[in-house]
């Protein structure tokens, strides 16, 4: 043991289990903050027997070990130290220790019982049908990002629980708010090819329709960027119900300005100045749709197609609103919170931008991947590197960069977005640099408490560094 790691004093915990426990057996941490070398790890493997306790404490033996009662001692012989004598309260997963033996005085520090090392996994049915069960979630879709590749894929469950048709990994599902990134990546493809930019002011790019003229725009007007970033000002904080199958669709023009039948919303408006702030704004993805309309013509189903869905390969995508009929038999249906369902089997959504995607969890994968190669310049089927890098660059106001939420969890930094309907829930994730990730697609309003749950599943299994341990800051060995 070495006296740098005895000279600090606590200032963190990690690693709670969740459950409690009765005997001082197994892995314990606890995180130090030592002078000059910041935060340390100090593991600790304690096996008792009866009143015996062996193990070691960083590394070094326990010379001599006993539990009587709530009260635990361990005394450790540091090589060229004097005797260390560790006592310690036991409250059911904490142990509250206190050194002697040290200088320059007595230390008291807590350590917390590791949990035991997960071993279920999402290619077990067995583990994914009771969790499915637990959310009331009729069926679930699942690929696996590694190496740049689908790794895996697993359907559980069915499409329709009135006809009981299985869940495959053809299943097409409602990509909710997913259809966002993708999208963004449909108008990156026409800035690349000089369609417009993405600090244009939009309105010299709309011909159909103009955000209307006021207070906010002085200083900075609308932008594609800023529109496919939510930080444009724009003021909807809603997300879209979608139609019945059977009821008539506004038009685009006609969600924007809200209000009247048919939509279904307010208006879309500005209620700030643009890049002052973030709100997430489906309205903003719409406005940026009409725009690339305007700007190439055509309609957007037949733009995401022929730019990004086939140079991807994928193949059982569309964004066209309604599904059309030859596509329904892939179908998933729309599941409530109990997993039930109502008359209409799934709503429609005009708002193909920001909701309208059908897609599959393989689908997804193969995007995100072309996202991640693109951004190390190994493939340009529809981006180079440099426009590529505007799908993960945050734009410098809120979380998001075009398209993708960016975020850093543990040690790496991963592109992801969610995705919520009526009926359904989703959601992909992937590394900005290592290859992993993963996309999760549901059936059921409830999927998103069963999406968290496989997610980390897929985490622990494949080692993501979304669960490493900080770096200690300190000197590596001696």
């Amino acid at each position: 043991m070495r006296r740098r790691f005895l000279t600090g004093c606590l200032i963190a915990v990690a690693c709670a289990s969740a459950s409690a426990q009765t005997t001082v057996t197994g892995r314990w941490r606890a995180v130090l903050l030592t002078p000059g070398d910041g935060n340390q790890n100090i593991s600790l493997e304690l096996d008792a027997r009866g009143e015996t306790v062996t193990g070691n404490v960083q590394g070094l033996a326990i010379r001599e070990g006993r539990l009587d009662g709530t009260t635990l001692t361990l005394k450790l012989s540091p090589p060229n130290n004097p005797e260390v004598s560790l006592t310690g309260q036991v409250s059911g997963d904490e142990i509250v220790f206190k050194s002697t033996g040290l200088p320059p005085g007595p230390i008291q520090f807590v350590a917390r019982r590791e949990a035991p090392a997960v071993t279920a996994s999402v290619s077990d049915p067995a583990v994914v049908q009771q969790l499915m069960r637990q959310f009331n979630v009729p069926g679930v879709s699942i690929a696996v990002i590694k190496d740049f590749k689908i790794v895996a894929t697993y359907a559980y469950g069915v499409a329709d629980v009135e006809t009981g048709a299985p869940v495959t990994a053809e299943t097409m599902f409602q990509a909710a708010s997913i259809s966002k990134p993708v999208a963004a990546m449909v108008s990156l493809k026409a800035v690349q090819n000089g369609r417009f930019s993405l600090d244009q002011d939009v309105n010299t790019i709309l011909k159909s329709w103009k955000v209307p003229d006021g207070p906010f725009t002085k200083e900075h007007p609308v932008t594609p960027r800023s529109l496919m970033s939510h930080t444009s000002g724009t003021g909807d904080g809603f997300g879209f119900p979608g139609y019945s199958p059977w009821a008539s669709l506004p038009t685009i023009p006609q969600i924007l300005d809200g209000v009247q039948p048919p939509s279904n919303l307010r208006p879309v408006r500005l209620e700030r100045a643009p890049l002052t702030g973030f709100k997430y704004s489906g309205g903003a993805v719409m406005i940026q749709q009409l725009a690339l309309m305007d700007a190439v013509g055509k309609p957007f189903a037949d733009a995401a197609r022929e730019w990004v869905l086939d140079p991807i390969g994928m193949t059982n995508s569309t964004f066209e609103q309604p599904l059309p009929p030859d596509r329904e038999k892939q179908a998933a249906r729309a599941h409530n919170r109990v997993g039930g369902y109502s008359a209409d089997p799934w709503h429609v959504y005009p708002e193909q931008a920001a909701a309208g995607l059908w897609t599959t969890p393989t689908d997804l994968a193969r995007f995100a991947i072309e996202v991640q190669l693109s951004l190390l310049g190994q493939s340009n089927r529809v981006l180079s590197q440099t426009t590529a890098r505007e799908m993960v660059t945050p734009v410098g106001v809120g979380p998001f960069a075009v398209g993708f939420q960016i975020s850093k969890e543990g040690e790496g930094w991963y592109f992801m977005h969610g995705g919520s309907n009526w009926g359904f829930q989703c959601d992909l994730i992937a590394h900005r640099l290592n290859g992993y990730g993963a996309v999760i697609m549901t059936n059921g309003e409830a999927g998103g408490a069963l999406i968290q749950r496989l997610r980390r599943l897929i985490q622990q299994e494949y080692k993501w560094d979304a669960l490493a341990e900080p770096i200690p800051r300190r000197y590596g060995p001696p």
